[in-house]
């Protein structure tokens, strides 16, 4: 299977998937054509790691609006390869309802209409194993897969954009292309991705560091996830692209969505943090602050908080009763799938992940704490 000549558009390449998907594209044998990197901005580490990899493959970037119509048919023009990684993620409210949905929703949609007018064969979405669950009331699972029946009922706006946005992926499956082509799409649920540049785990090495290096509990030790590496979710967008390019191989995927998990332990989201960082001398908090119940409901009169405070002033709670469902249920499902119906493996090892990964945060622990004395004084 080979992308050789393909031209690609990848949305959120600045972002954390995105770079590492871009990365990976241009590391391929067989060159792209072209592959054209859509953000609202670029940071100057971004653009300097994509001219290390840029070899015959041409790459075009294009900062815009993903609400942007004209902006979008100018990007999709002469493309046929969509990665659609970009989204706003938010657990908090710290975004207006209103953005969240207009980039997560609406962006989509106007992204595969965009697709079908510039004659645009595959798209894949990058999705989420929150469209699934947790459900508000914290049922479990175990090793599910895609036929895993499950009834979810989250009230989370970002879980809700994300699920709304799959949907369309996925239903326009078929869609007849201007050409008399047709449109090839599907969707990674991805779990929690962890890896070098990863924006969560900066925010809880910050807490950790003001915490005298001991990273807070926010989850139970026996709420068992199975995290993914960034580097393994960005293959698995790379090999589900090459296997659209073949007919046989295609029919399989074509309209279906997977879980993109790989062989990371399973442990808690509060254990991951430690895992990766135990041997940089960092503890962790033995239990939970307050027992889980108190917990819930102390996130409940948080939440009751910023209502009544939203006339006067805008609070968002540090915590709220999705955030902890979802950090304190066991939540794992296998990439079994991928595996049988377009080749998928994890890339890197569980042992070369927490390397990585450890390495990283190791070369940023002087920076944060420097930032966090800042501002402090």
């Amino acid at each position: 299977m080979s992308l050789a000549g393909v031209s690609c558009l990848v949305t959120g390449a600045g972002g954390f998937l995105g770079r590492r998907i871009v990365q990976l594209l241009l590391e391929e044998e067989e060159a792209l054509a072209e592959i054209r990197l859509l953000d609202k901005a670029f940071s100057s580490e971004a653009l300097r790691s994509f001219g290390r990899f840029q070899g015959k493959t041409e790459v075009k970037i294009l900062e815009g609006d993903i609400r942007d119509v004209t902006f979008l048919y100018r990007a999709c023009q002469g493309v046929s390869l969509v990665i659609h990684t970009a989204s706003i993620i938010d657990f908090l409210g710290l975004v207006e309802t209103q953005l969240l949905w207009e980039v997560n929703v609406t962006g989509t949609q106007m992204l595969l209409e965009a697709c079908t007018r510039c004659n645009i064969q595959h798209f894949i979405y990058t999705s989420t194993v929150e469209v699934t669950g947790p459900n508000c009331r914290g049922d479990p699972v175990f090793n599910g897969n895609e036929d895993t029946a499950y009834e979810c009922m989250s009230k989370s706006i970002y879980a809700q954009s994300k699920r709304l946005a799959e949907d369309a992926v996925l239903k326009a499956d078929g869609q007849m292309l201007k050409d008399g082509g047709m449109l090839l799409t599907c969707a990674l649920r991805s779990m929690y991705i962890f890896g070098e540049g990863c924006p969560f785990l900066q925010g809880h090495l910050d807490k950790c560091l003001l915490n005298k290096n001991v990273y807070l509990r926010f989850s139970r030790k026996e709420a068992l996830v199975n995290p993914v590496y960034v580097g393994n979710i960005a293959w698995a967008h790379v090999q589900a692209a090459k296997a659209l390019q073949v007919p046989q191989k295609a029919k399989h995927i074509r309209g279906q969505f997977y879980y993109i998990s790989d062989d990371t332990p399973h442990m808690s989201y509060a254990d991951l943090n430690y895992e990766l960082t135990k041997d940089l001398g960092f503890g962790i908090e033995p239990r939970l602050p307050m027992p889980l119940t108190m917990l819930y409901y102390f996130s409940l009169l948080l939440e009751i908080m910023s209502f009544l405070l939203r006339p006067f002033v805008r609070y968002i709670p540090s915590t709220n009763r999705h955030l902890v469902t979802l950090l304190n249920t066991p939540f794992t499902f296998s990439y079994r799938k991928a595996q049988k119906d377009f080749g998928y493996m994890p890339r890197y090892t569980w042992e070369e992940a927490k390397r990585c990964t450890g390495q990283w945060i190791a070369s940023v622990v002087p920076q944060r704490r420097e930032h966090l004395k800042i501002k402090a004084a």
